[in-house]
């Protein structure tokens, strides 16, 4: 019987993959961040970035929502019934499209909006603190790359196309 391969034999080592970083640093990233609304606002991840998308851009579909804050249609959805529940965001019917609502914040909604988002700023503080000005800025140019060519890889791929 052959050997099984080892780890040091391995293809594909995770703690040297760059999207399971990212994936790993994210999840720690929003499980900390989470931290500071879960509790005090009974309100999850999705909730939270349906809450303070339309805290920033005011009116918007639930479509728009997952396109921006990069969820899936149902997750939205999901989010959406429950934080209408709560009476925390209102729907109002598209009149040029009644397939479609706009979402808005209620004002019980924009309080909660008004007080996550100095907790969210201060944690984003702490987060870059631990690196330079130019460790900053470095930080963005390399996120805003591989955003956009994780985008495009995926367009590509979509298209039937090679990956690059």
């Amino acid at each position: 019987m052959p050997a099984q391969p080892g780890p040091a034999d391995a293809a594909l080592k995770l703690d040297q993959f760059l999207p399971y970083r990212l994936n790993v640093c994210a999840n720690s990233v929003s499980t900390a961040l989470s931290a500071i609304y879960s509790a005090r606002h009974r309100i999850g991840v999705p909730e939270w970035r349906i809450l303070v998308t339309l805290g920033e851009f005011g009116l918007m579909t639930a479509k728009a929502i997952g396109i921006h804050s990069q969820m899936h249609k149902t997750k939205v959805s999901r989010a959406v019934a429950m934080l209408e529940r709560r009476k925390l965001v209102a729907r109002r019917v598209n009149c040029d499209d009644l397939r479609e609502a706009f979402l808005s914040l209620t004002p019980a909604g924009r309080d909660i909006y008004n007080d996550l988002a100095p907790g969210a700023l201060e944690f984003a503080r702490q987060l870059m603190e631990t690196m330079e000005p130019a460790e900053r800025a470095a930080l963005d140019r390399a996120l805003s790359k591989l955003t956009e060519r994780s985008a495009k890889i995926a367009a590509d791929i979509a298209k039937g196309g090679n990956p690059g």
